[in-house]
């Protein structure tokens, strides 16, 4: 976890070690890098305001470097400071202050989503039965977490972005309201007012659309939300 302030790093420390989770806290990004050279981390707890470097940018570097959960912390109640964070590729979001049992509940979902395979020899005996989506060159591996394009090579997606994309495939040609979309991708309650479906929509068009400005594969209902239009084919 990163945050400037020592006695929030000290009581988030103290709890999730009595719930058995091994805790790094780290004052600033520098901090944060030195542990994260030191061996594998899960989850990242990373506060928005930060001395030097700040956590949305940080937040974008780890997304391009590691494949971890990321959640952003802050102070701050504005719904344009979460979008930013979920843009860059944070996979969730706590406002403070916050109950501590809810960041333990908001850690364990973030892990529910990232493992989402194992690892070595059983992750490929295993995969065979988990669901492949293929559309207009693309290929979706649900169990492998991945996506690849029709030239072979993979594009990488956050956590957000894959499970977003899953929805679409699993339920083509077929309108979709914001709400629906935020249940079936994350699986948990959203607040009314948050408008990160816009902002992973966005993100997935630039890495799947032809044409992003002009989208044919992820397209915008009025009034409703969104379709995914191409033909989709499972196995």
């Amino acid at each position: 976890m990163v945050d400037d302030e020592a006695r929030i790093r000290k009581m988030l420390v103290d709890y999730l070690e009595e719930q058995n989770i091994r805790v790094s806290a780290a004052a600033n990004g520098a901090e944060m890098w030195a542990y994260l050279e030191r061996g594998p981390v899960d989850v990242v707890l990373l506060d928005l305001v930060l001395p030097g470097e700040d956590g949305i940018s940080l937040a974008g570097q780890l997304r391009r470097r590691y494949d971890l959960g990321i959640i952003m912390l802050t102070g701050r109640a504005d719904v344009v400071d979460r979008v930013v964070g979920l843009e860059m590729g944070a996979d969730d979001y706590l406002t403070k202050p916050f109950h501590l049992r809810e960041v333990l509940a908001r850690i364990k979902s973030v892990l529910r989503r990232t493992r989402t395979s194992p690892s070595g020899a059983a992750k490929e005996s295993e995969t065979a039965a988990d669901p492949v989506f293929r559309f207009e060159g693309w290929t979706l591996y649900v169990g492998q977490h991945k996506l690849v394009g029709r030239d072979g090579q993979e594009v990488p997606l956050t956590t957000g972005e894959f499970n977003l994309l899953t929805v679409f495939a699993e339920h083509p040609h077929r309108a979709l309201d914001r709400d629906t979309l935020m249940d079936l991708a994350k699986g948990r309650q959203w607040e009314a007012f948050d408008r990160s479906v816009d902002s992973q929509v966005a993100r997935l068009r630039k890495k799947i659309e032809p044409d992003p400005t002009n989208p044919t594969l992820i397209r915008s209902v009025r009034g409703v939300g969104y379709l995914f239009a191409p033909e989709v084919k499972r196995g």
